[in-house]
């Protein structure tokens, strides 16, 4: 009798221990009553009926992570290229996740890699390459609608490699350095144009300063002739009116300056010691004193004129 009693008492513990649930947190488990879904537990301390109720599924309800393998697609210009990805997704709704599909990862994982044949065939090679985030953005929409049945949010689709094939990444690497040539050809050429054009543009500057400078000094030219010749002409006119009123001084004056400007003009000999001077000296010397006693007339003038305005007394 004691013997059973014991057994019975350790057979009562075992199933209540049995009966004590703790659900981590993060966690959600289902209830099932003979194999038929009753309730879900949240985290915490729970109970369940001894032998009637047991746990059916427990699903984590933080986000996960679900790798996807890498498949060869073909692109929209027959280019063979090999894709791989990652998915992150959160179970919304743990009953769905739970009821409603068989192998949850599994099937998220064929759906994604059949979206992305979809979505990569419809593409070229150069947009495969240039626009991930366009095709990261399709996937998401597609796959996280297809996933709202079985109670998961997918938060984002990523794609990890495009890898195309090494004979398109050769062709790809030609191409690219025949597209760096042609424009370092191009920023060549429109730099040797640029250059023509400020040579020419100096040039044409160069040349109208100098038609400039050139009509300057030719202005200036004139101005200066027509200056002597206002100067020569009022000297004839004064040489005139004094020949006109018998001033013989005046006519010597100008006479002597002619003779010492021409002699100015008189060219030595190439061993520099013979001089050549007119053979009438005495009417240099003769015209030379005219024009001493001329000067000292137009002084003694201006001297009297001074004493006479000197002496002149002052009106009141």
């Amino acid at each position: 009798m004691e013997t059973l009693a014991t057994v019975l008492i350790i057979l009562v513990l075992v199933v209540l221990i049995k009966s004590v649930v703790i659900v981590r947190q993060g966690y959600e488990y289902t209830v099932e009553n003979f194999g038929r879904f009753t309730r879900s537990l949240h985290p915490g301390f729970h109970i369940l009926v001894p032998v009637l109720e047991t746990i059916g599924a427990k699903i984590n309800r933080k986000e996960q992570v679900l790798e996807v393998s890498s498949q060869e697609v073909i692109t929209k210009d027959n280019a063979m290229v090999t894709v791989n990805g990652v998915l992150f997704y959160q179970i919304q709704d743990a009953i769905k996740a739970a009821y409603q599909v068989e192998d949850l990862d599994f099937a998220i994982m064929n759906l994604v890699m059949t979206n992305i044949r979809t979505v990569i065939g419809s593409m070229e090679i150069d947009e495969l390459l240039s626009q991930r985030n366009v095709i990261n953005q399709k996937l998401l929409s597609v796959v996280d609608e297809a996933t709202i049945p079985w109670g998961v949010k997918v938060t984002r689709v990523e794609i990890k490699d495009i890898t195309p094939p090494k004979d398109l990444i050769d062709a790809m690497a030609r191409q690219m350095k025949a597209e760096r040539e042609k424009r370092a050809n191009i920023l060549e050429a429109e730099g040797l144009r640029q250059a023509e054009i400020l040579q020419a543009e100096g040039s044409k500057q160069a040349v109208i300063l100098e038609a400039e400078g050139k009509k300057e000094a030719a202005f200036m030219e004139a101005e200066a002739r027509e200056r002597a010749a206002k100067a020569e002409s009022l000297a004839t006119t004064v040489l005139s009116s004094a020949v006109a009123e018998g001033d013989q001084k005046v006519l010597s004056y100008f006479l002597g300056q002619q003779y010492i400007t021409a002699l100015q003009g008189i060219v030595t000999s190439p061993n520099e010691k013979l001089l050549m001077m007119p053979v009438d000296t005495t009417q240099v010397m003769g015209t030379i004193a005219g024009i001493s006693e001329l000067v000292s007339d137009v002084m003694k003038k201006q001297g009297n004129g001074k004493t006479a305005l000197k002496e002149q007394p002052v009106k009141k």
